[in-house]
């Protein structure tokens, strides 16, 4: 039976790289995997990049209005497996489509995504599928300090920043941004708090 599965991480942990392994290992074995990624995300514009150089063109780029159901069964009807990256950009109700896709086409998907923002609030997407995928998996990387990194600091300009839409792609307009262990963000966010 296929099944709904949810890798997180932080920044630097490994997600679209693991992806794109995922992806292999479905092509050496004569099967088709899709990859999929949300238009919101425009770093790599057509692709997925991973940090360590390693890039693949996407087969389904898609909007906050696209069902992801109705597309994949109408288009995507002989493949093995759906492979989203940065599915924290999904929409909640895409989230319960690739639900119906397990269910309804026994398509296995797994989501590759972020858990929270640089605020430490959680994204549409994740938090839905922290509410419903049949297995959830947490990517581990660590903070400079070496202790485990759970949030993704934002730095704009080199500098750590609190404030800002959810959204901003690291690598556009001078965004970065740095996994960090809770200890580690909170001494970064006690400094801006003291200068304001």
């Amino acid at each position: 039976m296929a099944k709904l599965y949810f890798r997180y991480g932080a920044m630097n942990s490994g997600k679209t790289t693991l992806l794109l392994q995922t992806c292999y290992n479905y092509k050496e074995n004569n099967m088709k995997a899709i990859i999929v990624k949300p238009s919101i995300d425009t770093k790599g514009k057509t692709k997925i990049v991973s940090r360590i150089g390693v890039e693949k063109e996407v087969d389904l780029l898609i909007d906050k209005k696209d069902n992801l159901f109705e597309i994949v069964k109408n288009k995507y009807k002989k493949v093995n497996c759906i492979l989203v990256d940065e599915a924290q950009f999904l929409t909640r109700e895409q989230v319960n489509e690739c639900m119906q896709i397990v269910i309804n086409l026994n398509i296995p998907v797994i989501c590759y995504g972020l858990r929270t923002d640089f605020l430490t609030n959680g994204f549409e997407g994740s938090t839905r599928l922290l509410e419903i995928a049949h297995t959830i998996e947490e990517m581990k990387t660590i903070c400079k300090c070496g202790s485990k990194a759970i949030y993704n600091a934002r730095y704009e300009n080199g500098k750590f920043i609190t404030k800002g839409t959810q959204v901003a792609i690291d690598g556009e307009k001078n965004i970065t941004y740095v996994s960090m262990c809770a200890k580690c963000y909170e001494k970064e966010k006690n400094k801006i708090d003291k200068e304001q």
